[in-house]
């Protein structure tokens, strides 16, 4: 087995760092509303977990695509995609048709990456 590279294992630290942050956040919204209850949390966690470990697989993706040739590496990243978003798709569909996710605790983290990319551009300026 090759061994993980350390970029990837920072970049995913860093993307379960904000799930976890937004997730929290989100939990406190539905506490707020009077709507939480356990399907909010089992929601949350499965679609957390989901999303995290969807971003970790692509970064051994492109990892292990860098010792490919250009056009293997393309078809590599290319299947890489196409499984991890299969993947997110059941996760998605078992919460939403399984009573005890609650439906929007399960759609709502599959954009939390997408969000703490944002936030990096925002908060991690280099100072020249």
């Amino acid at each position: 087995m090759k061994k993980i590279d350390e970029a990837v294992i920072k970049e995913t630290k860093y993307i379960a760092i904000w799930v976890l942050i937004l997730s929290m956040l989100m939990q406190g919204v539905f506490l707020i509303i009077n709507k939480w209850d356990y399907t909010v949390i089992l929601g949350n966690v499965l679609s957390g977990a989901a999303v995290i470990l969807n971003f970790f697989l692509m970064g051994l993706g492109v990892q292990n695509a860098l010792e490919k040739e250009e056009k293997d590496a393309k078809n590599a990243l290319k299947l890489s995609r196409t499984y991890r978003f299969l993947f997110l798709t059941v996760v998605v569909i078992i919460g939403v048709v399984l009573p005890c996710f609650s439906t929007w605790t399960v759609v709502i983290p599959v954009f939390f990456p997408r969000l703490a990319i944002c936030f990096r551009t925002l908060f991690d300026k280099k100072q020249s």
